[in-house]
């Protein structure tokens, strides 16, 4: 028992300096965080329906989905036996192609209409 309680002591003094040491290399070497810039964060041109609908002719992928889920929520436009399933009243059908009912992963692609594709290099 003597021998492992000892070897249970080295190897915590062993990690405590090897995780010292590479917290040090990681801080120091790390690249640089991108800017919330990029993918959906990336603020863009809308289209006209989309712009009227959240108030801006730029928005990101994920502020216009906010806004949706926001406009839902106040509306009470979710179906309570599934949750994920959307009513689409008359704004809401302006964005989505004129459906009566949206599912929550139907959004997305939904969306991509309203958004320019990314110019080809």
């Amino acid at each position: 028992m003597a021998s492992s309680r000892v070897f249970a002591s080295n190897c915590r003094s062993l990690m405590a300096a090897a995780k010292s040491a590479a917290k040090a290399t990681t801080t120091t070497t790390a690249p640089k965080a991108k800017s919330g810039n990029a993918g959906i964060l990336k603020v863009q041109n809308v289209s006209p329906s989309l712009a009227k609908f959240i108030g801006s002719s730029e928005a990101s992928r994920s502020g216009a989905v906010k806004k949706i889920w926001e406009y839902v929520k106040s509306h009470s436009l979710q179906n309570p036996t599934n949750r994920r399933e959307i009513y689409c009243d008359d704004t809401l059908k302006t964005i989505f192609d004129g459906k009566e009912k949206v599912d929550f992963p139907e959004i997305a692609k939904l969306l991509s209409n309203h958004f320019p594709k990314a110019a080809q290099g």
